[in-house]
């Protein structure tokens, strides 16, 4: 049996869990989700929480767990939503937000650009130096951050680059000059 999974997912006031068949639907004040499950797990909704169950541990155990986590991101998601931020550094780096494109100037011949997905907001601040994602969707938001850090990763030479903001970077010395 999954730890993870056997824990109930505590629903969060303002969110209603609707359980239909295999599909689980969740509102709240941010936004809607659904998550279709695989056919050996099963939930139900009990005194303010949903409970996550499998037929068989031996076939499905380890999609309890991951069913259980997504049941879970998806609540916090549509009441208190997902947020990731990111930090450019380097000589004339810069983001700007045009419409639902975001454009980052990043050294190349031409500025990359990022297509904002639907359901994602994306904000621009610090005179283009820090990218904000929001959004109700942890996956789609990791996933948007990924994409935009992939254009140019920090480097460990001089730092410049996209990076997340808290990560360390751990810096190489270089080139010693004899």
């Amino acid at each position: 049996m999954s730890r993870i999974g056997k824990e109930p997912v505590k629903v969060a006031d303002g969110v209603t869990v609707a359980v239909d068949g295999q599909k689980v639907t969740v509102k709240g004040k941010l936004g809607e989700l659904s998550y279709t499950m695989h056919e050996g797990i099963t939930a139900k909704v009990e005194d303010g929480s949903v409970k996550v169950a499998c037929a068989d541990d031996e076939a499905f155990g380890n999609f309890h767990g991951l069913a259980r986590a997504l049941i879970h991101n998806m609540v916090v998601g549509v009441s208190e939503g997902y947020k990731k931020q990111l930090s450019i550094e380097g000589t004339g780096f810069k983001a700007v937000l045009k419409g639902s494109e975001l454009a980052l100037s990043l050294g190349f011949a031409s500025p990359k650009i990022f297509t904002v997905p639907e359901g994602l907001k994306i904000t621009v601040e610090n005179d283009g130096l820090q990218v904000t994602i929001t959004g109700v969707d942890k996956a789609q938001v990791g996933e948007a951050a990924a994409r935009i850090r992939a254009f140019y990763p920090a480097e460990p030479y001089k730092g410049k680059g996209i990076k997340y903001v808290g990560e360390h970077i751990r810096r190489k010395q270089g080139k010693k000059v004899a």
